[in-house]
């Protein structure tokens, strides 16, 4: 029987990751044949799609292109810009020409480097210049019901406006804030969640205790599954343009984002 993923130390992660990662280009490969042996009819105009509805398809082997060698309309597209001015999770400019969403797990060690390394980087130069919207998706995938926990205590500090806070402290936290099991538990989270300014943490740990956004986090990792999200972190821009997987040096970022920008300015 498979070890569970909350039980793997990071070499064993790291290979599991790989092998999904090769899953992920192998299964896009053929989709792609697929489509070609239904016809090139769908493909017409993806040469000059630009905007919402296409960009151009992610190189390399550290990306995967949705579309193949041509870019990917937004009508076949399973990931939705929410687009929602009130959104606690989403950072940005609501007219950014690209939103990048990342599907993320707070007991994922690479979500962890992602977040400390790369995002700081691609916020001050994309989203905080109105290039770029950040849109976050839960994916708990890693530290079953744990995750599920973390992730609704940060909804929890959202729907008081810190979940980019809640977010930094839990990715942030040192290896003395987790149990035995490398777990974070409800009186570490409300720890967080008074470090981070929420200003109601009474009604911070009812929500959390009383379960109020566990439902949404398991909806939200159940459309990451079925869209082919198997492992974290992953991102998709808008109209699945750029889809990447894993936790990529700043520069392959930069390089995708830019690609995107450039083909939503056609």
């Amino acid at each position: 029987m498979p070890q569970p993923i909350e039980s793997l130390d990071r070499p064993a992660l790291e290979r599991r990751y790989r092998r999904m990662r090769l899953a992920t280009v192998i299964l896009a490969a053929v989709a792609l044949l697929l489509v070609a042996a239904l016809g090139a009819q769908g493909l017409q105009g993806s040469a000059g799609g630009s905007g919402a509805n296409g960009s151009t398809t992610g190189q390399g082997s550290q990306t995967e292109g949705v579309g193949g060698d041509g870019e990917q309309p937004a009508d076949t597209c399973p990931v939705v810009d929410r687009l929602d001015p009130d959104d606690p999770r989403a950072l940005g400019d609501i007219d950014a020409p690209v939103v990048l969403h990342e599907w993320t797990d707070f007991r994922c060690p690479y979500c962890g480097s992602f977040s400390r390394d790369t995002l700081p980087v691609l916020i001050e130069e994309y989203v905080e210049t109105g290039k770029v919207r950040l849109e976050i998706h839960d994916a708990a995938l890693v530290g079953g019901e744990n995750s599920i926990l973390i992730a609704a205590a940060s909804r929890a500090a959202g729907e008081q406006g810190k979940y980019f806070e809640f977010y930094d402290a839990v990715y942030h936290a040192p290896e003395s804030a987790q149990d035995a099991n490398g777990e974070l538990t409800l009186e570490t989270l409300v720890s967080f969640a008074k470090d981070v300014g929420v200003a109601d943490i009474a009604a911070f740990t009812a929500d959390v205790e009383g379960g109020k956004f566990e439902d949404a986090v398991r909806k939200d990792t159940a459309e990451a599954q079925s869209i082919g999200v198997t492992g974290v972190p992953f991102f998709a821009t808008t109209g699945c343009g750029q889809v990447m997987s894993g936790a990529q040096p700043v520069d392959t970022f930069r390089a995708q984002l830019d690609a995107a920008i450039a083909d939503a300015e056609k």
